[in-house]
């Protein structure tokens, strides 16, 4: 059973530096306590970034590593998404898109693995 993520919830990559803000843009209809509902839809750059991304799969990252004598230098975030968020509720939809749980799984081109670290709510539950 997972939360319904919301505006203001927040993820984590596994290299990412610091947890992003989720942004809501796949849709304005449908609240879950007065802020906009996720689906798994909003995974784009433009819906949450991690600070600086430390995956040498990164272009950027490779490069100022590579410029910095081998020592791993970091750089802003790029999120590729490799898809869109791995639905756990399928069959629960917000204007004809799947809804955005707390257990729900994204992965990106360079190599991390996002999850929810705060659904942004916690009282509409999706069962």
């Amino acid at each position: 059973m997972g939360q319904l993520v919301v505006t203001g919830g927040s993820a984590m990559c596994t290299f990412g530096a610091a947890p992003g803000t989720i942004n809501v843009t796949s849709q304005t209809m449908c609240l879950a306590c007065g802020r906009p509902a996720a689906t798994i839809q909003d995974c784009q750059p433009a819906n949450v970034t991690f600070g600086m991304c430390s995956s040498l799969a990164n272009p950027q990252v490779a490069a100022a590593t590579a410029a910095a004598n081998g020592v791993l230098t970091p750089q802003p975030c790029a999120l590729v998404p490799a898809g869109t968020w791995i639905p756990t509720k399928p069959t629960v939809l917000i204007s004809g898109k799947s809804c955005l749980t707390s257990d729900c799984r994204l992965m990106c081109a360079y190599g991390g693995s996002i999850s929810i670290v705060s659904p942004g709510q916690t009282t509409v539950m999706v069962t």
